[in-house]
């Protein structure tokens, strides 16, 4: 269905400036009003002071000459006024147009108008941050597509290769059916916990807990798998008493996802530190590695959603999506989370959480 005034034979570019033009006729009605009215008084005004100061009424005058003088005057005004901001709106309301028409390419010229050059640089910015998001949602489809299809093709190939008899229904193959089946089960619920946390629905249980507690628990749990790879794992608590107001279970979550990728990334006789540090209003937590580091072209998208260091993606047994869940778990205690590292120096994570 098409509108009295769109035309599917039209090109979209002719129809947007029909309706910028048509935008503008109320406008135009208006200032026509204004300039007869102007018109009007400009020629009364001109006949009382000829008359005032000739003593001559000069009719003439006041139905020629007068009005010669107010359209000149109110052409030159309305000239003015729409240059200075008709002109600059219609091209805001033509790249309004052609967003909601879905070309988010369109820019405006931020330096054509002083009036509106602040509107201009908004509304690019704007414009740029929406293309952000598309580029950013067509690219998740496609990494969750990636990551998807190695899995179920496994799964598929070992099923299919045990009813052909190529394969026998050993233990081994039900195994790695089994893993592979894990695989898939853990990245739905990674990406359901990180719509959830992104959409701001991801049920929180906070309560009062000391933060020794909490590294004591981490370091009990990864202090054997860091002693069998030759890391020597440490942990230093500034303030023994120290209380946070935060869900342990996603705190504990988040800590352990970044000591589990710190013993990942460290070579054996490294060291991975735990520390805390009591800030105004709340505490710092610092887990500090002496990997490999990351380089500083991949640090701005650490926190993006199926990031890996890897570029190659053979490395399939984790989903890509801790570090995306970390930060907005973060952000979710109304925390903040940010990262330093250096390559072959080793990698920080520094993380601000209110008492």
């Amino acid at each position: 269905m098409f509108n009295d005034h769109e035309n599917p034979h039209i090109p979209p570019r002719l129809q947007r400036r029909w309706r910028g033009g048509r935008r503008f006729f109320p406008f135009l009605f208006f200032f026509f009003g204004i300039m007869l009215l102007f018109i009007g008084g400009t020629a009364a005004f001109l006949y009382v002071i000829f008359t005032e100061y000739t003593g001559v009424k000069n009719w003439w005058l006041l139905f020629c000459g007068a009005p010669i003088i107010a359209v000149f005057i109110a052409v030159v005004i309305l000239s003015n006024l729409y240059r200075r901001f008709g002109k600059p709106l219609q091209r805001i309301f033509n790249a309004i147009d052609s967003v909601a028409e879905g070309d988010l390419s369109v820019r405006v010229p931020e330096n054509d108008s002083d009036m509106y050059s602040e509107l201009n640089k908004r509304f690019n910015r704007m414009i740029a941050e929406l293309e952000r998001a598309e580029q950013q949602r067509r690219n998740l489809t496609a990494d969750i597509a990636h990551e998807l299809r190695t899995p179920l093709h496994i799964i598929q190939g070992n099923l299919e290769g045990i009813i052909d008899g190529v394969y026998q229904p050993s233990s081994e193959h039900i195994n790695n059916t089994l893993d592979e089946t894990k695989l898939l089960s853990r990245l739905v619920n990674d990406l359901q916990t990180l719509s959830l946390a992104e959409a701001g629905q991801l049920p929180l249980h906070p309560t009062r807990f000391l933060l020794a507690d909490l590294l004591a628990d981490l370091t009990s749990s990864f202090s054997s798998q860091a002693a069998s790879l030759g890391i020597d794992l440490q942990s230093k608590v500034d303030d023994a008493s120290k209380e946070i107001n935060a869900d342990y279970d996603r705190l504990n979550q988040v800590l352990s996802n970044l000591i589990s990728n710190a013993i990942r990334h460290t070579p054996k006789g490294g060291t991975i530190s735990l520390e805390t540090e009591s800030i105004t209003g709340g505490v710092r937590l610092v887990i500090k590695d002496t990997g490999q580091g990351i380089p500083a072209e991949d640090l701005p998208f650490i926190f993006d959603r199926f990031w890996r260091g890897s570029k190659s993606r053979t490395e399939r047994t984790n989903s890509g999506l801790g570090l995306a869940i970390a930060k907005q778990l973060i952000l979710a205690h109304h925390g903040t989370i940010e990262v330093q590292s250096k390559v072959n120096e080793g990698t920080t994570f520094i993380i601000e959480l209110p008492e």
